[in-house]
């Protein structure tokens, strides 16, 4: 888009339809400042991997109260399009970020102005909370006001749908093309008050309830005595249920991290509020060892995702990553769930095709099928509303999130904080522990090793770099990968799978709907996948590798020299 083409847009917002401080904004941008009137107008939020998240402000790359209003009518006439003879009920939470209670109440307004139901949380609460309430209330859709574990500048909108789960082909699409044919001088904002319902309390204790039931496995009382936890929301909404839910199931042994346990949008003790970087919990690992804890978790913002620290073989904290957690986690569920006899041959765990290969493998192992879609839970949820005559036991990304049931259709860090302590009771009181439990599977189905290379690529010159990036690796594809042939190409931007044998190559077609991700497999089960986030300004890789493990004495051994296979892919693919 040119910059004529972008001022002009810019220039559509100083009509009367826009309020008098936005009109401000966008005149100071228009005088002063070019660069962010184009990041601000250069083109329209759209929905990603997790909803739509953007940099609060004003524009139509911004997240403001006149692009959810506009998402909001959009959602409201697509409502009315598929429900044309029911009492139409929506559910909206939001989390700690600043104006997320003000947009919340944005969001409200719109849908109640168009005749909607809404019931609106009073405070704020977690995303797994707002994905059970849909159900729980029957609402037609949800909405949740988060930016996840974005820098503090973010927020934004996920969209729940009658399941629970977040919108999927088709209705993202076509609710995409609803709203992209509205004029903001269509949406509507004077709220009906009679529609809007304040909820909390009920939601709250039967959300609780439920995830006692899914999240306990008969630890006995004196095994979680024992256990010390160490627990931190990193400023976030977990703290509202995380610790009432562990106490409900009997855990008492909780100390809190005081000073990230305050709800604050600017998460002020950490330079990002992601569980996935060992800096944002160093506050609880440094609290563990005050305190002599065996396991720390922290939440994200939203409450959805988890991290778990817990002591290695040298009775040091370690923070697992997702992968790891995941591994140990699912083994647990499919193991109580033979003990009771319910694996029966139509059960399934759920993943994605960026987590590890090893979660297949153990899954297999017991008979279970497997599942794999594309990255982000919404897909994970689509595996169960498409397979109702399946029992979903529980399932995971490597992006630190987990699910355990079906009761809740997204990331759930409140009831997957119960499961990890329920196991680290478990462990510890059979003397093996958390840690010990994750190197016995490694012995038993090989050590698989994975890290994460994520390239931040800002702005308008990033996403471009960002597509001839992945551009250049499907016109350009790798032969080898670490003095390995590579073997499988799956493309699933062109939904083909490329096999190279040796003398030809056969192409099946992948029966997973189209991503712009590319995935390559080696002849000793090396993998590589590179993908654009669909939430950050992001490019990333995902490097799986593995090794046989015969004792876990030689674990050190065997992941340094899988850590030094990966440093030199890292360094051969120009990601160190």
């Amino acid at each position: 888009m040119s910059y004529y083409d972008i001022k002009t847009r810019a220039e559509s917002w100083l009509d009367p339809v826009f309020d008098e401080a936005t009109k401000a904004e966008v005149k100071n941008l228009l005088e002063s400042d070019p660069d962010e009137l184009k990041e601000s107008f250069y083109k329209d939020l759209e929905f990603g991997t997790g909803g739509m998240r953007g940099i609060m402000g004003v524009g139509t790359n911004r997240i403001n109260k006149y692009t959810l209003g506009k998402n909001t009518q959009g959602l409201s006439n697509y409502l009315r399009q598929q429900f044309p003879e029911e009492d139409l009920r929506v559910v909206i939470a939001y989390d700690c970020r600043n104006n997320s209670k003000e947009l919340a109440r944005v969001v409200a307004n719109v849908f109640s102005a168009n005749g909607i139901k809404v019931f609106l949380f009073s405070e704020l609460r977690p995303t797994p909370e707002l994905s059970f309430a849909v159900k729980y209330l029957d609402c037609h859709c949800g909405i949740v006001l988060t930016a996840s574990h974005n820098p503090p500048e973010y927020n934004g909108y996920k969209v729940y749908w009658q399941d629970g789960g977040q919108l999927v082909p088709p209705q993202d699409k076509e609710i995409v093309e609803v709203i992209n044919a509205l004029d903001y001088a269509e949406v509507k904002f004077e709220a009906n008050d009679d529609l809007i319902e304040l909820i909390d309390t009920k939601v709250d204790e039967a959300f609780i309830k439920a995830s006692v039931e899914n999240g306990s496995f008969d630890t006995p009382q004196e095994a979680k005595d024992n256990l010390k936890i160490v627990f931190t929301s990193l400023h976030g909404t977990a703290i509202k249920l995380n610790p009432r839910v562990l106490e409900t199931a009997g855990y008492k042994n909780i100390h809190i991290v005081e000073e990230q346990a305050q709800p604050d949008g600017n998460f002020p003790t950490v330079e990002s509020p992601n569980p996935e970087e060992p800096a944002a919990l160093k506050m609880a690992l440094e609290k563990a060892d005050a305190v002599g804890a065996d396991i720390v978790i922290g939440t994200d913002p939203d409450g959805d995702r988890l991290g778990i620290a817990v002591r290695n073989s040298e009775g040091e904290m370690e923070l697992l990553n997702g992968n790891q957690t995941m591994l140990v986690m699912t083994w647990f569920l499919l193991e109580q769930w033979k003990k009771q006899d319910k694996i029966k041959g139509r059960e399934f765990v759920g993943s994605t095709i960026v987590s590890t290969p090893m979660l297949r493998v153990v899954t297999e192992d017991y008979g279970v099928r497997y599942q794999e879609g594309l990255t982000g839970f919404k897909w994970i949820a689509k595996m169960i509303k498409d397979n109702p005559n399946l029992a979903y036991i529980g399932g995971g990304e490597e992006s630190f999130g987990f699910m355990v049931g079906d009761f809740v259709r997204d990331k759930d860090a409140t009831t997957s904080t119960l499961l990890a302590c329920e196991i680290a009771a478990q462990m510890k009181a059979k003397g093996i522990s958390f840690y010990g439990k994750l190197l016995e599977l490694y012995s038993q189905y090989g050590l698989y090793k994975e890290e994460l290379v994520s390239l931040v690529k800002k702005g308008i010159d990033g996403a471009e770099q960002i597509k001839n990036m992945m551009i250049s690796l499907r016109d350009n594809p790798l032969a080898e990968i670490g003095g390995e042939k590579v073997v499988l190409v799956e493309d699933y931007e062109s939904s083909k799978a490329f096999h190279y044998g040796l003398t030809e190559t056969t192409v099946e077609t992948l029966d997973i709907p189209g991503s712009n991700v590319l995935i390559y497999y080696t002849e000793n089960g090396t993998k590589v996948a590179a993908r654009p986030s669909g939430t950050e300004p992001k490019i990333k890789f995902y490097i799986s590798v593995n090794a046989p493990l015969e004792d876990v004495q030689n674990f050190k051994e065997v992941e340094q020299q899988l850590s030094e296979k990966i440093a030199g892919i890292k360094s051969e693919l120009k990601l160190a």
